[in-house]
Protein backbone atom coordinates (compact mmCIF):
# COMPACT_ATOMS: atom_id res chain seq x y z
CA UNK A 1 0.00 0.00 0.00
CA UNK A 2 1.13 3.12 -0.74
CA UNK A 3 0.72 6.60 0.68
CA UNK A 4 2.09 10.54 -0.03
CA UNK A 5 2.97 10.49 3.94
CA UNK A 6 3.33 8.06 6.87
CA UNK A 7 3.23 9.79 9.83
CA UNK A 8 4.50 7.24 13.19
CA UNK A 9 2.33 8.10 16.29
CA UNK A 10 -0.66 9.78 17.49
CA UNK A 11 0.57 12.21 19.88
CA UNK A 12 0.46 15.59 19.66
CA UNK A 13 3.12 16.07 16.91
CA UNK A 14 1.59 13.70 14.75
CA UNK A 15 -2.16 14.65 15.18
CA UNK A 16 -1.69 17.96 13.89
CA UNK A 17 1.03 17.06 11.14
CA UNK A 18 -1.90 15.11 9.73
CA UNK A 19 -4.31 17.86 10.56
CA UNK A 20 -2.11 20.56 8.09
CA UNK A 21 -1.47 18.22 5.95
CA UNK A 22 -4.77 17.38 4.76
CA UNK A 23 -5.65 21.53 5.72
CA UNK A 24 -3.48 22.48 3.32
CA UNK A 25 -3.86 20.06 0.73
CA UNK A 26 -6.96 17.41 1.07
CA UNK A 27 -5.84 15.24 -1.88
CA UNK A 28 -2.77 13.99 -0.21
CA UNK A 29 -2.89 10.14 0.75
CA UNK A 30 -1.85 10.40 4.62
CA UNK A 31 -1.45 6.77 7.01
CA UNK A 32 -1.02 7.25 11.07
CA UNK A 33 0.31 4.31 12.73
CA UNK A 34 -0.39 3.95 16.60
CA UNK A 35 0.95 1.14 18.51
CA UNK A 36 -1.93 2.06 21.06
CA UNK A 37 -5.59 1.95 20.83
CA UNK A 38 -8.12 4.69 19.16
CA UNK A 39 -9.05 6.98 22.06
CA UNK A 40 -12.33 5.66 22.77
CA UNK A 41 -10.60 1.88 23.88
CA UNK A 42 -7.92 3.59 25.48
CA UNK A 43 -9.07 2.76 29.55
CA UNK A 44 -6.18 2.24 32.35
CA UNK A 45 -7.40 -0.76 34.31
CA UNK A 46 -6.74 0.83 38.07
CA UNK A 47 -10.04 2.03 39.90
CA UNK A 48 -8.86 1.98 42.97
CA UNK A 49 -10.98 -0.68 43.71
CA UNK A 50 -10.78 -4.06 42.20
CA UNK A 51 -7.48 -2.69 40.68
CA UNK A 52 -5.51 -0.64 42.70
CA UNK A 53 -1.66 -0.40 41.09
CA UNK A 54 -0.52 -1.50 37.56
CA UNK A 55 -0.67 -4.24 36.21
CA UNK A 56 2.20 -3.98 33.60
CA UNK A 57 -0.32 -3.99 30.06
CA UNK A 58 0.87 -5.06 27.07
CA UNK A 59 -0.02 -1.72 26.01
CA UNK A 60 0.34 1.06 28.52
CA UNK A 61 -3.53 3.14 27.73
CA UNK A 62 -1.80 5.75 29.62
CA UNK A 63 1.28 6.46 27.52
CA UNK A 64 -0.23 4.95 23.96
CA UNK A 65 -2.64 5.71 21.76
CA UNK A 66 -4.61 8.30 20.26
CA UNK A 67 -3.30 11.83 21.51
CA UNK A 68 -0.36 9.93 23.15
CA UNK A 69 0.89 10.29 26.75
CA UNK A 70 -0.71 14.02 26.66
CA UNK A 71 -4.29 12.40 26.38
CA UNK A 72 -5.02 12.42 29.74
CA UNK A 73 -2.84 15.18 31.11
CA UNK A 74 -4.23 18.01 32.78
CA UNK A 75 -4.06 19.58 29.46
CA UNK A 76 -1.67 22.50 29.64
CA UNK A 77 -0.85 24.15 26.44
CA UNK A 78 2.51 26.90 27.28
CA UNK A 79 2.77 29.26 24.95
CA UNK A 80 6.88 30.12 25.85
CA UNK A 81 10.42 29.30 24.79
CA UNK A 82 11.36 29.65 28.26
CA UNK A 83 11.01 26.14 28.85
CA UNK A 84 9.12 22.79 26.95
CA UNK A 85 12.06 22.36 24.18
CA UNK A 86 14.66 23.79 22.06
CA UNK A 87 12.40 24.28 18.80
CA UNK A 88 13.23 27.54 19.24
CA UNK A 89 16.98 26.76 17.97
CA UNK A 90 15.96 25.63 14.82
CA UNK A 91 13.50 27.51 13.74
CA UNK A 92 13.57 30.83 15.50
CA UNK A 93 11.91 32.27 19.00
CA UNK A 94 9.16 34.46 16.67
CA UNK A 95 8.21 31.75 14.35
CA UNK A 96 7.93 29.14 17.36
CA UNK A 97 6.04 31.28 18.86
CA UNK A 98 3.34 32.02 16.22
CA UNK A 99 3.48 28.20 15.31
CA UNK A 100 2.35 27.68 19.05
CA UNK A 101 -0.38 30.04 18.75
CA UNK A 102 -1.59 28.71 15.47
CA UNK A 103 -2.01 25.02 17.94
CA UNK A 104 -3.67 26.84 20.54
CA UNK A 105 -6.59 28.73 18.15
CA UNK A 106 -6.91 25.07 16.50
CA UNK A 107 -7.48 23.78 20.06
CA UNK A 108 -9.46 26.62 20.49
CA UNK A 109 -12.06 25.88 17.48
CA UNK A 110 -12.67 21.84 18.10
CA UNK A 111 -13.68 22.22 21.57
CA UNK A 112 -11.39 24.30 23.97
CA UNK A 113 -13.41 27.35 23.65
CA UNK A 114 -14.39 29.25 26.60
CA UNK A 115 -11.02 27.90 28.70
CA UNK A 116 -9.04 30.48 30.07
CA UNK A 117 -5.43 31.56 28.84
CA UNK A 118 -3.21 32.67 32.07
CA UNK A 119 -0.04 34.59 31.72
CA UNK A 120 2.79 35.38 34.04
CA UNK A 121 3.50 38.69 32.39
CA UNK A 122 3.38 41.76 34.86
CA UNK A 123 2.40 39.48 38.07
CA UNK A 124 3.31 40.80 41.50
CA UNK A 125 4.45 36.93 41.80
CA UNK A 126 7.82 37.19 39.87
CA UNK A 127 8.98 39.97 42.71
CA UNK A 128 8.00 37.98 45.21
CA UNK A 129 9.76 35.08 43.89
CA UNK A 130 12.75 37.33 43.20
CA UNK A 131 12.94 38.86 46.91
CA UNK A 132 13.18 35.02 48.31
CA UNK A 133 15.96 33.87 45.33
CA UNK A 134 13.25 32.01 43.26
CA UNK A 135 13.10 32.42 39.50
CA UNK A 136 9.47 32.37 37.92
CA UNK A 137 9.63 32.03 34.27
CA UNK A 138 7.65 33.96 31.79
CA UNK A 139 4.91 31.97 30.03
CA UNK A 140 0.81 32.38 28.99
CA UNK A 141 -0.49 28.97 29.76
CA UNK A 142 -3.78 27.49 28.48
CA UNK A 143 -5.51 25.07 30.55
CA UNK A 144 -7.90 22.82 29.03
CA UNK A 145 -7.82 20.33 32.04
CA UNK A 146 -8.02 16.93 31.15
CA UNK A 147 -11.75 16.86 30.51
CA UNK A 148 -11.92 19.23 27.82
CA UNK A 149 -8.38 17.90 26.39
CA UNK A 150 -10.36 14.77 25.76
CA UNK A 151 -12.78 16.60 24.34
CA UNK A 152 -10.63 18.69 22.14
CA UNK A 153 -8.99 15.28 20.95
CA UNK A 154 -12.06 13.77 20.43
CA UNK A 155 -13.00 16.42 17.78
CA UNK A 156 -9.93 16.67 16.15
CA UNK A 157 -10.23 12.42 15.48
CA UNK A 158 -13.47 13.27 14.24
CA UNK A 159 -12.19 15.60 11.68
CA UNK A 160 -9.47 13.12 10.72
CA UNK A 161 -10.63 10.17 10.66
CA UNK A 162 -12.66 10.43 7.05
CA UNK A 163 -9.75 11.75 5.34
CA UNK A 164 -6.70 10.16 7.23
CA UNK A 165 -6.11 6.55 7.33
CA UNK A 166 -5.60 5.16 10.96
CA UNK A 167 -3.70 2.29 11.84
CA UNK A 168 -4.14 1.55 15.81
CA UNK A 169 -2.60 -1.16 17.44
CA UNK A 170 -0.08 -1.87 14.69
CA UNK A 171 3.37 -0.86 16.01
CA UNK A 172 5.60 0.20 13.16
CA UNK A 173 8.98 -2.56 13.26
CA UNK A 174 11.58 -1.34 10.94
CA UNK A 175 11.65 1.38 7.87
CA UNK A 176 13.94 1.07 5.09
CA UNK A 177 15.04 4.04 3.00
CA UNK A 178 14.42 3.41 -0.55
CA UNK A 179 15.25 5.07 -3.99
CA UNK A 180 11.53 6.92 -3.92
CA UNK A 181 10.88 7.26 -0.67
CA UNK A 182 10.71 4.45 2.64
CA UNK A 183 9.24 1.16 3.39
CA UNK A 184 7.40 1.19 6.69
CA UNK A 185 7.64 -2.22 8.45
CA UNK A 186 4.73 -4.01 10.67
CA UNK A 187 4.64 -7.48 11.80
CA UNK A 188 2.43 -8.17 9.23
CA UNK A 189 2.84 -6.00 6.38
CA UNK A 190 5.24 -3.41 4.21
CA UNK A 191 3.46 0.18 3.29
CA UNK A 192 5.15 2.88 1.30
CA UNK A 193 5.75 6.19 1.24
CA UNK A 194 7.56 9.33 -0.18
CA UNK A 195 7.73 11.33 3.10
CA UNK A 196 7.89 9.58 6.53
CA UNK A 197 7.49 11.75 9.61
CA UNK A 198 8.14 9.78 13.17
CA UNK A 199 6.25 10.98 16.33
CA UNK A 200 6.90 8.55 18.45
CA UNK A 201 6.99 10.51 21.63
CA UNK A 202 8.72 9.58 24.84
CA UNK A 203 7.45 6.37 25.36
CA UNK A 204 8.67 5.58 22.24
CA UNK A 205 12.35 6.06 23.19
CA UNK A 206 13.91 2.40 22.83
CA UNK A 207 12.28 2.01 19.59
CA UNK A 208 13.57 5.44 18.63
CA UNK A 209 16.74 4.24 19.56
CA UNK A 210 16.62 1.03 17.33
CA UNK A 211 15.56 2.77 14.35
CA UNK A 212 18.73 5.28 14.66
CA UNK A 213 20.75 3.04 15.02
CA UNK A 214 19.53 0.97 12.26
CA UNK A 215 19.36 3.82 9.84
CA UNK A 216 22.96 5.07 10.86
CA UNK A 217 21.10 8.81 11.99
CA UNK A 218 23.29 10.49 14.30
CA UNK A 219 21.98 11.46 18.36
CA UNK A 220 23.08 12.82 21.23
CA UNK A 221 22.46 11.82 24.91
CA UNK A 222 20.20 14.29 26.48
CA UNK A 223 19.17 15.12 30.13
CA UNK A 224 17.28 13.24 32.76
CA UNK A 225 14.80 15.06 35.50
CA UNK A 226 14.79 13.33 38.63
CA UNK A 227 12.48 13.95 41.73
CA UNK A 228 9.06 13.66 43.32
CA UNK A 229 5.39 14.86 43.37
CA UNK A 230 4.52 16.85 45.65
CA UNK A 231 0.77 17.04 47.24
CA UNK A 232 -0.68 19.68 49.81
CA UNK A 233 -3.44 21.56 50.51
CA UNK A 234 -5.18 23.55 47.93
CA UNK A 235 -4.82 26.64 49.85
CA UNK A 236 -1.40 26.58 50.15
CA UNK A 237 -0.48 27.60 46.05
CA UNK A 238 -4.25 29.23 45.73
CA UNK A 239 -2.54 33.00 45.36
CA UNK A 240 -0.67 31.65 42.53
CA UNK A 241 -2.45 28.85 41.54
CA UNK A 242 -5.98 31.74 40.91
CA UNK A 243 -3.89 34.07 39.20
CA UNK A 244 -0.99 31.79 37.24
CA UNK A 245 -3.05 28.25 37.32
CA UNK A 246 0.63 27.24 36.26
CA UNK A 247 3.72 28.62 37.73
CA UNK A 248 7.30 27.39 36.67
CA UNK A 249 9.56 28.30 39.58
CA UNK A 250 13.44 27.66 39.18
CA UNK A 251 15.41 27.56 42.11
CA UNK A 252 19.58 27.29 42.37
CA UNK A 253 20.60 25.25 45.47
CA UNK A 254 23.34 26.47 47.83
CA UNK A 255 24.88 23.53 48.95
CA UNK A 256 25.72 22.04 45.16
CA UNK A 257 24.41 24.67 43.00
CA UNK A 258 21.78 22.50 41.15
CA UNK A 259 18.85 23.79 39.16
CA UNK A 260 15.55 22.55 40.97
CA UNK A 261 12.27 23.27 39.19
CA UNK A 262 8.50 22.96 39.93
CA UNK A 263 6.83 21.26 36.77
CA UNK A 264 2.93 20.20 36.10
CA UNK A 265 1.32 22.04 38.96
CA UNK A 266 -2.30 20.66 38.99
CA UNK A 267 -4.85 22.94 41.08
CA UNK A 268 -6.92 20.87 43.09
CA UNK A 269 -5.91 18.10 41.18
CA UNK A 270 -5.07 14.31 41.49
CA UNK A 271 -1.89 12.27 41.89
CA UNK A 272 -1.92 9.30 39.37
CA UNK A 273 0.40 6.46 38.05
CA UNK A 274 2.55 6.42 35.47
CA UNK A 275 4.00 3.39 33.27
CA UNK A 276 7.32 3.68 30.97
CA UNK A 277 8.54 1.19 30.11
CA UNK A 278 7.04 -1.25 32.21
CA UNK A 279 8.53 1.05 35.08
CA UNK A 280 5.90 2.80 37.69
CA UNK A 281 6.88 6.18 38.22
CA UNK A 282 4.21 9.16 38.95
CA UNK A 283 2.34 12.09 37.40
CA UNK A 284 -0.56 14.72 38.05
CA UNK A 285 -3.68 15.70 36.46
CA UNK A 286 -6.02 17.75 36.87
CA UNK A 287 -9.89 19.07 35.86
CA UNK A 288 -11.71 21.92 34.62
CA UNK A 289 -15.30 20.56 35.57
CA UNK A 290 -14.92 21.61 39.18
CA UNK A 291 -17.31 18.53 40.24
CA UNK A 292 -14.20 16.74 39.05
CA UNK A 293 -11.79 18.68 41.71
CA UNK A 294 -10.08 17.29 44.78
CA UNK A 295 -9.15 19.62 47.90
CA UNK A 296 -4.99 19.21 46.88
CA UNK A 297 -2.78 20.49 44.54
CA UNK A 298 -0.05 18.89 43.74
CA UNK A 299 3.24 19.66 41.50
CA UNK A 300 6.57 18.03 40.59
CA UNK A 301 10.16 19.28 42.34
CA UNK A 302 12.20 18.16 39.38
CA UNK A 303 16.74 18.17 39.25
CA UNK A 304 18.11 18.00 35.89
CA UNK A 305 21.07 15.68 35.65
CA UNK A 306 23.13 16.01 32.62
CA UNK A 307 25.68 13.71 31.70
CA UNK A 308 29.49 14.14 30.07
CA UNK A 309 31.37 10.89 28.24
CA UNK A 310 31.83 8.23 28.63
CA UNK A 311 28.62 7.79 30.24
CA UNK A 312 25.31 8.27 27.68
CA UNK A 313 22.62 6.62 29.15
CA UNK A 314 20.65 9.12 30.89
CA UNK A 315 17.68 7.30 30.34
CA UNK A 316 19.14 4.23 31.79
CA UNK A 317 20.38 6.13 34.98
CA UNK A 318 16.48 7.63 35.82
CA UNK A 319 14.93 3.91 35.13
CA UNK A 320 17.40 2.30 37.60
CA UNK A 321 16.38 4.89 40.15
CA UNK A 322 12.39 4.45 39.67
CA UNK A 323 12.93 0.61 39.41
CA UNK A 324 14.24 0.75 42.68
CA UNK A 325 11.21 2.53 43.84
CA UNK A 326 9.06 0.15 42.24
CA UNK A 327 11.77 -2.79 43.92
CA UNK A 328 10.70 -0.99 47.51
CA UNK A 329 7.40 0.06 47.49
CA UNK A 330 5.69 -2.20 44.35
CA UNK A 331 4.83 0.84 42.59
CA UNK A 332 5.08 4.42 43.91
CA UNK A 333 6.18 5.56 47.16
CA UNK A 334 4.76 8.24 49.64
CA UNK A 335 6.16 9.82 52.76
CA UNK A 336 5.24 12.61 54.96
CA UNK A 337 7.49 15.82 54.84
CA UNK A 338 7.94 15.84 58.72
CA UNK A 339 8.59 11.82 58.38
CA UNK A 340 11.71 12.15 55.91
CA UNK A 341 13.22 15.41 57.40
CA UNK A 342 13.17 13.46 60.61
CA UNK A 343 14.64 10.29 59.02
CA UNK A 344 11.81 7.56 59.40
CA UNK A 345 9.53 6.12 56.78
CA UNK A 346 5.98 6.76 57.01
CA UNK A 347 3.69 4.03 57.69
CA UNK A 348 0.09 3.40 57.05
CA UNK A 349 -0.85 4.91 60.52
CA UNK A 350 1.09 8.51 60.17
CA UNK A 351 -0.34 9.05 56.24
CA UNK A 352 -3.97 8.04 57.47
CA UNK A 353 -3.45 10.37 61.04
CA UNK A 354 -2.28 13.36 58.66
CA UNK A 355 -4.80 16.60 57.75
CA UNK A 356 -4.45 15.40 54.53
CA UNK A 357 -6.36 12.86 51.95
CA UNK A 358 -3.86 11.24 49.89
CA UNK A 359 -5.37 11.49 45.98
CA UNK A 360 -2.93 8.39 45.23
CA UNK A 361 -2.80 4.78 47.05
CA UNK A 362 0.83 4.69 47.30
CA UNK A 363 3.17 2.66 49.75
CA UNK A 364 4.28 4.57 52.85
CA UNK A 365 7.99 4.49 52.46
CA UNK A 366 11.44 6.62 52.63
CA UNK A 367 11.91 8.02 49.68
CA UNK A 368 15.91 8.29 51.17
CA UNK A 369 16.72 4.99 50.74
CA UNK A 370 15.37 5.65 47.14
CA UNK A 371 16.60 9.00 45.85
CA UNK A 372 20.39 9.77 45.43
CA UNK A 373 21.65 12.35 48.14
CA UNK A 374 22.73 14.90 46.00
CA UNK A 375 18.88 15.03 44.55
CA UNK A 376 16.84 14.36 47.89
CA UNK A 377 19.06 17.37 49.28
CA UNK A 378 18.34 19.90 46.60
CA UNK A 379 14.60 19.03 46.70
CA UNK A 380 14.42 19.38 50.56
CA UNK A 381 15.79 23.08 50.09
CA UNK A 382 13.93 23.77 47.58
CA UNK A 383 10.86 23.36 49.61
CA UNK A 384 12.63 25.59 52.04
CA UNK A 385 12.53 28.65 49.45
CA UNK A 386 8.82 27.61 48.43
CA UNK A 387 7.89 27.71 51.53
CA UNK A 388 8.88 31.67 51.92
CA UNK A 389 6.31 32.57 48.86
CA UNK A 390 3.67 29.48 50.10
CA UNK A 391 4.02 29.53 54.04
CA UNK A 392 2.55 25.67 54.71
CA UNK A 393 4.75 23.82 51.77
CA UNK A 394 6.48 22.66 54.49
CA UNK A 395 4.16 21.41 56.60
CA UNK A 396 4.89 17.83 58.32
CA UNK A 397 2.11 16.74 56.48
CA UNK A 398 2.90 17.77 52.79
CA UNK A 399 3.01 14.71 50.83
CA UNK A 400 6.03 13.29 48.70
CA UNK A 401 5.67 11.03 46.03
CA UNK A 402 8.44 9.07 43.94
CA UNK A 403 9.69 8.94 41.92
CA UNK A 404 8.59 11.37 39.09
CA UNK A 405 11.26 10.62 36.44
CA UNK A 406 11.05 12.79 33.31
CA UNK A 407 12.58 11.40 30.38
CA UNK A 408 13.72 13.13 27.44
CA UNK A 409 14.95 11.27 24.18
CA UNK A 410 18.16 11.49 22.59
CA UNK A 411 18.48 14.06 20.58
CA UNK A 412 18.23 13.29 17.26
CA UNK A 413 20.32 15.13 14.28
CA UNK A 414 17.73 16.71 12.24
CA UNK A 415 18.56 20.12 10.47
CA UNK A 416 16.39 23.34 10.21
CA UNK A 417 13.26 22.15 8.92
CA UNK A 418 13.20 19.29 11.40
CA UNK A 419 14.40 16.60 8.59
CA UNK A 420 17.35 13.92 8.70
CA UNK A 421 20.86 15.65 7.76
CA UNK A 422 20.92 11.66 6.34
CA UNK A 423 17.80 10.63 4.92
CA UNK A 424 15.54 13.32 2.86
CA UNK A 425 11.57 13.10 3.32
CA UNK A 426 12.55 11.52 6.68
CA UNK A 427 10.95 14.02 9.69
CA UNK A 428 12.30 13.52 13.36
CA UNK A 429 9.30 15.74 15.27
CA UNK A 430 7.56 15.44 18.56
CA UNK A 431 9.26 14.55 22.04
CA UNK A 432 10.58 11.48 20.58
CA UNK A 433 13.35 13.73 19.06
CA UNK A 434 14.69 15.27 22.27
CA UNK A 435 14.12 18.73 20.66
CA UNK A 436 10.57 19.60 22.39
CA UNK A 437 9.44 18.39 25.76
CA UNK A 438 5.38 19.34 26.03
CA UNK A 439 2.62 19.22 24.49
CA UNK A 440 2.76 23.01 22.69
CA UNK A 441 5.83 22.16 21.41
CA UNK A 442 5.73 18.76 20.12
CA UNK A 443 1.97 20.43 18.33
CA UNK A 444 4.15 23.14 16.71
CA UNK A 445 6.35 20.92 15.47
CA UNK A 446 3.72 18.99 13.31
CA UNK A 447 2.72 21.73 11.97
CA UNK A 448 5.86 22.91 10.90
CA UNK A 449 6.96 19.86 9.01
CA UNK A 450 3.57 19.62 7.54
CA UNK A 451 3.78 22.79 6.02
CA UNK A 452 7.24 21.67 4.85
CA UNK A 453 6.28 18.86 2.99
CA UNK A 454 3.21 20.70 1.30
CA UNK A 455 5.77 23.07 0.01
Amino acid sequence: MKYDVIIIGAGPGGIFSAFELIRKKPELKVAVFEAGHSLEKRRCPIDGEKVKSCIACKTCSIMSGFGGAGAFSDGKYNITNDFGGTLYEYIGKKKALELMRYVDEINMAYGGEGTKLYSTAGTKFKKLCIQNDLHLLDASVRHLGTDINYVVLENLYNFLKEKVEFFFDTPVEHIVASENGYEVKTADESYFCRDCVISVGRSGSKWMEKVCGEMEIPTKSNRVDIGVRVELPAEVFSHLTDELYESKIVYRTKEYGDLVRTFCMNPKGAVVNENTNGIITVNGHSYEDPAKQTENTNFALLVAKHFSEPFKDSNGYGESIARLSNMLGGGVIVQRFGDLIRGRRSTEDRIEGAFITPTLAATPGDLSLVLPKRILDGIIEMLYALDKVAPGTTNDDTLLYGVEVKFYNMEVEVNKKLMSKKHKGLYIIGDGSGITHSLSHASASGVLVAREIVE
